[in-house]
């Protein structure tokens, strides 16, 4: 299949991802599986004149050096596309993820009001959870967009590669890669707070420096939103706290109690039909009680407050996957797949 023949049968498709690999069809990934797009299998040639479609000869070569390759693509007229180029034992692959050039409305994702209402907040740190392929992207630039529309601001985001492109509306809006536009989160990080910033968006917090920034951002009157690869609440403040040594511990649990507003942690999960996903979704609103859990380490109990929350907006996975479950929207046996206590999906 031609490269562009094939860049615009993933768009019509509407397929999340794409994966070129030596020996193998172009696979797609649906809702449940990954399937062929065809039947001819490729070889490393046909890889490369695929990727020499988007980008340039001396990149490619990079890889002899065994060094993978981040990026994002826009093909105009078209679609957007974040890009990992890498190397295994048969030669050069690639994984493309699909980026809609249309940010979904906030209200369109089926995220919880306690989660809208992140858009409202002046200062405090917001963490999107979950695996990759979860949306926590595209919930981090709905937020974005509905901000950039209803409020007045400064944002600056950090992304490795940038994904989504805002245009300036009622916010400024700069959008920095690292690698290219800065060298690390954690720098750019140290710099926004040079840039007078309201709003901060960190793509992956994946270092004590850059966590002891963003904490420390959000303490001093910023709203920074900021993802981790975890997959509920009291996960992801462990995280936080264990990524510091023992002795500055104790230190960190009082600054993130305070610092932190709300964690949602999230997956995407097959439907009943098989035909798409539906989002389920973890809510940690921190109240006095989860901000006094974290402060004496005390985490393995969040669980039971969120689940006490409702009142709140708070839920934990399994409760939103029993939602789901009632509405009819996945089976049990999804339910039980991604539950946590999954007695309660026999």
């Amino acid at each position: 299949m031609e490269p562009k023949k094939l860049f615009e049968t993933i768009v019509k498709k509407d397929i999340s991802d794409l994966h070129l690999s030596v020996g193998l069809p172009p696979m797609m990934r649906q809702p449940s599986s990954i399937e062929p797009i065809e039947s001819t299998c490729l070889t490393e040639n046909d890889i490369k004149g695929i990727l020499l479609e988007i980008m340039s000869e001396e990149r490619l070569r990079s890889l002899e050096q065994g060094i993978e390759i981040d990026m994002g693509h826009t093909i105009e007229g078209l679609a957007r596309f974040r890009i990992n180029v890498y190397r295994d034992r048969k030669g050069i692959c690639a994984a493309f993820r699909l980026v809609p050039q249309r940010i979904k409305a906030l209200d369109t994702l089926g995220l919880p009001a306690a989660v809208r209402k992140i858009c409202e907040m002046q200062r405090g740190l917001v963490l999107v959870t979950g695996p990759t392929g979860s949306g926590k992207s595209t919930t981090l630039a709905s937020i974005i967009n509905k901000i950039n529309l209803e409020r007045s601001g400064h944002i600056i985001t950090l992304e490795d590669p940038i994904e989504y492109l805002h245009e300036h509306n009622r916010c400024i809006i700069n959008q920095r890669e690292v690698g290219t536009d800065t060298a690390s989160f954690s720098a750019g990080l140290r710099a926004a707070l040079r840039e007078d910033p309201d709003i901060i968006l960190v793509g992956e917090m994946r270092d004590l420096d850059t966590i002891s920034n963003a904490v420390t951002a959000a303490e001093t009157g910023h709203l920074v939103l900021a993802t981790l690869h975890t997959r509920n609440a009291s996960q992801s403040v462990s995280r936080i706290i264990d990524v510091f040594p023992a002795e500055q511990q104790a230190q960190i649990r009082v600054q993130f109690a305070e610092a932190a507003a709300l964690v949602v942690s999230q997956t995407l999960v097959p439907s009943r039909d098989g035909l798409t996903r539906h989002l389920a979704t973890e809510v940690m609103v921190n109240n006095t009680a989860i901000r006094n859990l974290i402060r004496e380490n005390k985490t393995f109990q969040i669980k039971n407050i969120i689940e006490a929350g409702g009142k709140e907006g708070m839920q934990t996975m399994d409760q939103s996957l029993k939602f789901l479950l009632q509405s009819n929207k996945i089976d049990q046996r999804t339910a039980r797949k991604y539950s946590f206590e999954k007695h309660s999906f026999i």
